[in-house]
């Protein structure tokens, strides 16, 4: 098999590949670290290239099927690791000069758990600064590119996940999402980013700042990649006492189930957002495929007002508590953005902040009530295309100004 082809091979191909000995994981491995070495330097999807490990770890993987010994469901199979992410012998630094030479002596969980079931750690993809923004860039590493257009920016936080997946540098990117951080990057490189429910995948060790929000999910090339990523990372953990107990649900099972007769609530806006209509009118005719597979697609206006003022504000006191701190001696090689956000949270009150946490109970119960009616809610990722990589987001949206978070 050609090296061309097999950097397209997805992830559950790869394994079954592997699992068959059709192709080697040292195969595998040097086929897509070629390809990072080959695109890095005009994508900047890694911040950091794990070659030595990486390569160990194959020719580890390659023994073990030697040997006969029993293997995980990503045995071989190369993935990468957002830098917010905690890996044990890999320096992970948050997109922070602050932590710049910073090498965590554990996992996260479920860095651990792709280790565990096989998967061969290619090094970090490139985030904004402890993914503060939905672009990808900071004063460490600098800007990570879109791979369809060079000077438009993948979106972010785990835009560098994003950029390298979409280019064959792997096929499964691990990252974080907090408001978006996994959804936008896959929407602005046509990949499939999966946030899913928080407490589902654990959160031990990590940075702090996105207390209340954060979760860790697949960006991959097709549906049943990121459902065998969920197999492997999902379930409870005692040392974050936000995880959900139990195990896995079977989600790659799942990919095989028929969507034929699901209620879906298809809804551009939410009844609050402004959106392209470019935008809007590629998720209108995904909702006429919806209805092509024989669901049922209701338009639906929910009416909620936008949650932003509740989500900033939980965000940043969140942020103050984490960095405020650090102000003093690290404003100056801070990203000048996290520095206002940081700041801005030092003006929120304890009162400001429970209630923003009580607007948001609240709404999660009108949220829920509204989607007793639908076994789906179709809406687009992000309000607009992607921008220059180098520019600030549109502050104007379908004719209506817009806040910096607006789009």
């Amino acid at each position: 098999m050609g090296r061309d082809e097999l950097i397209w091979r997805s992830a559950t191909e790869l394994a079954a590949m592997i699992r068959e000995r059709s192709v080697s994981p040292v195969e595998v491995t040097d086929t897509v670290l070629e390809r990072i070495e080959r695109l890095n330097p005009s994508l900047n999807a890694f911040c950091l290239i794990a070659h030595e490990s990486a390569r160990a770890a194959a020719r580890e993987a390659e023994i073990a099927l030697i040997k006969d010994e029993p293997i995980g469901p990503l045995h071989g199979v190369p993935v990468s690791i957002k830098d917010v992410i905690f890996t044990r012998g890999l320096t992970t630094t948050g997109g922070s000069r602050m932590f710049a030479e910073v090498t965590p002596s554990e996992d996260a969980v479920p860095v651990a758990r792709l280790r565990a079931a096989g998967a061969v750690i290619l090094g970090k993809t490139n985030t904004s600064e402890f993914g503060h923004k939905a672009v990808t860039d900071n004063r460490l590493f600098g800007a990570t590119r879109n791979p369809w257009n060079p000077a438009y920016t993948p979106g972010g936080s785990s835009g560098g996940a994003a950029a390298a997946v979409s280019t064959g540098q792997g096929p499964i990117g691990l990252g974080t999402d907090g408001g978006g951080s996994v959804r936008i990057p896959a929407a602005f490189c046509g990949l499939y980013g999966f946030k899913p429910s928080y407490g589902r995948v654990p959160n031990y060790p990590g940075f702090r700042g996105w207390e209340c929000f954060s979760h860790t999910g697949p960006i991959t090339r097709t549906v049943r990649d990121a459902a065998v990523v969920l197999d492997v990372i999902a379930g409870g953990d005692d040392r974050d006492l936000d995880s959900l107990p139990g195990g896995p649900e079977g989600y790659l099972d799942a990919c095989d189930e028929n969507v034929k007769g699901l209620h879906v609530a298809w809804s551009p806006d939410l009844g609050y957002a402004p959106v392209d209509p470019e935008v809007a009118r590629i998720c209108e005719d995904a909702a006429a495929h919806f209805e092509s597979l024989g669901c049922h697609v209701e338009v639906v206006n929910p009416g909620w007002p936008s949650p932003e003022a509740a989500f900033s504000t939980m965000v940043a006191a969140q942020f103050y508590a984490a960095w405020a701190d650090r102000l003093p001696e690290a404003e100056s090689v801070m990203d000048p953005t996290l520095v206002k956000f940081v700041r801005r949270g030092g003006g929120i009150t304890a009162r400001q902040y429970l209630d923003a946490r009580a607007w948001m109970d609240a709404f999660w119960l009108e949220v829920l009530a509204f989607l007793a009616r639908f076994d789906l809610l179709l809406t687009p990722t992000a309000a607009v295309a992607p921008f220059a990589v180098a520019g600030p987001p549109p502050r104007e949206i379908g004719g209506q100004q817009v806040s910096v978070l607006g789009w």
